[in-house]
């Protein structure tokens, strides 16, 4: 008899919930959206009660898609965004909106952390030295600017934890969200509890941390009326969405690379060996004993959003498609513009909440489609920067994934091959981290028994190879693009003094 396992993803634009089987298939999938906030400038938060309501109306959507497949779930599993901030009271409730892991409002705690904590200690312990990403400089921001909601937190939970604790009443963490905290013993696996105090922070604030197969609660019993979900089902303790997404992508064997176009852009590399850079993060695969160094840069998908929706102010469901169409007969490095794609400062590999976006090179020739591909280019760019600090810890990707909302673009995907000059495997319909997420979950209930079971999910894909020509042209597009921003740095930083 069929049994089935529930996936549940908190992204950055929406919330997608998946029903898997026991026997490799997907039964059904749901989507519900909502908005990323910025309410002032290098700010992005999320209301948290929107991803719950989300979470309710997509559930009832599976419940009524496979009505009679919902008494057979035995395994909840619950991924998202990390490491982004949910602030709760003592009842359980949401003090303000979430502050996300791309934003880069605290850029003066981060300098007083970075002088006040040993760096290289810190990097000896979590694998990285303070900056936007981490809990501390945001949490401490709350402390500083808004004293009415901090006097009330009694508990810092990251998104998917969140959802987890609304279906179960448990306050956990997963392990992943602990890791890319920037106060956690990735080795030893404990709160740095010195630094938390450092920063007049109660440790007590952080809840237990849980591996991601590890059964953390059941389903209340009140799921059962709010949104068709019986309780009594194990939740597991989840998954960070990029490594969840990894999973879902058959990231599994060493030298196995995803590229991920998000809102945010991810690269991750999967290897046997803990082995940390201060270029870019760490993260424990959902495999046991496999680890995955991980770039996350701040925009990509983003980036395409602001120009066809603020800027070129375009309602047409079909703009990406004609944007598209019409790039593609553009030349490559769109005829000399060259764009950082640091629109909200940048993470990983160059750490500095002060970068910002540049478009290098613009004439009177350049039109909106030349705008259009140079934004493309400039995230693989910066996935090629990533590929570097990787060749320079000695590690060289042997099968190039790509996944998300980029790899239904197959303009996209030729720009990636060509600009990294590899072969490109691009899954334009994959589920991501719901899938990734809802397998995990399946292989904690033994629905599963072996990890290679995940790509009986994978039969969607398309394969694209470098152009030559192409690739000796982006080449030299890509050593402009690397000299850019050490040239304008200086620049940037005396740039957010204006705004200060």
């Amino acid at each position: 008899m069929e049994k089935y396992a529930l996936g549940i993803d908190i992204g950055t634009t929406s919330v997608k919930v998946v029903l898997i089987s026991s026997s490799g298939r997907m039964v059904c999938e749901s989507n519900q959206a909502h908005n990323l906030l910025s309410l002032h400038r290098n700010w992005a938060e999320e209301n948290a009660d929107e991803w719950w309501q989300n979470v309710i109306d997509a559930v009832k959507d599976i419940a009524n898609q496979a009505p009679d497949k919902m008494k057979d779930i035995v395994s909840i599993g619950c991924s998202g965004m990390v490491p982004a901030i949910v602030l709760l009271d003592k009842d359980g409730n949401v003090l303000r909106n979430t502050i996300q892991q791309n934003d880069s409002r605290c850029i003066e705690q981060i300098d007083y952390l970075s002088k006040k904590i040993d760096q290289d200690e810190l990097f000896a312990k979590t694998g990285g030295r303070t900056n936007q990403q981490h809990i501390l400089p945001r949490l401490l921001w709350v402390k500083e600017n808004e004293p009415e909601v901090w006097g009330k937190v009694d508990c810092v939970m990251g998104s998917y934890d969140y959802i987890a604790y609304k279906l179960s009443g448990i306050k956990t963490l997963e392990l992943n969200w602990a890791a890319e905290s920037g106060c956690y013993d990735i080795r030893e696996r404990k709160w740095l509890v010195d630094q938390i105090e450092l920063c007049g922070m109660n440790p007590a604030m952080l809840p237990k941390v849980n591996d991601p197969m590890e059964v953390i609660g059941q389903t209340l019993p009140e799921m059962e009326e709010l949104m068709g979900l019986p309780g009594g089902i194990n939740i597991i303790g989840g998954s960070a969405d990029h490594v969840a997404s990894t999973l879902a992508a058959g990231i599994l064997d060493e030298g196995d690379l995803l590229i991920k176009f998000g809102g945010a852009g991810d690269i991750l590399y999967c290897t046997e060996e803990l082995k940390t850079s201060d270029k870019l993060f760490f993260d424990y695969h959902d495999l046991p004993g496999k680890y995955l160094l991980n770039g996350c840069m701040a925009s990509s998908g983003s980036l395409v959003k602001w120009f066809t929706h603020d800027i070129l102010k375009s309602d047409d469901k079909d703009i990406l498609k004609k944007l598209d169409k019409e790039a593609a007969e553009l030349p490559p490095a769109s005829d000399g513009l060259i764009i950082l794609p640091y629109f909200l400062g940048e993470k990983t590999p160059i750490f500095d909440p002060s970068a910002r976006g540049i478009m290098f090179g613009l004439t009177l020739s350049h039109g909106y489609a030349h705008i259009f591909k140079a934004i493309m280019e400039s995230v693989v760019y910066g996935f090629r920067h990533h590929v570097d600090e990787l060749k320079a810890m000695g590690y060289e990707p042997q099968q190039i994934i790509a996944s998300d909302g980029g790899a239904k673009s197959p303009l996209w995907c030729q720009i990636s091959a060509d600009i990294l000059g590899k072969e490109i495997k691009a899954y334009p319909s994959h589920p991501g981290s719901g899938l990734g997420v809802a397998f995990v979950a399946g292989m904690s209930a033994g629905l599963f028994t072996d990890w290679s079971q995940i790509t009986s999910f994978l039969d969607d894909y398309k394969t694209y190879t470098p152009n030559p020509e192409a690739v000796k042209v982006y080449d030299k597009a890509y050593q402009i693009y690397r000299r850019l921003y050490p040239e304008l740095k200086e620049d940037c930083s005396l740039l957010e003094e204006l705004y200060k």
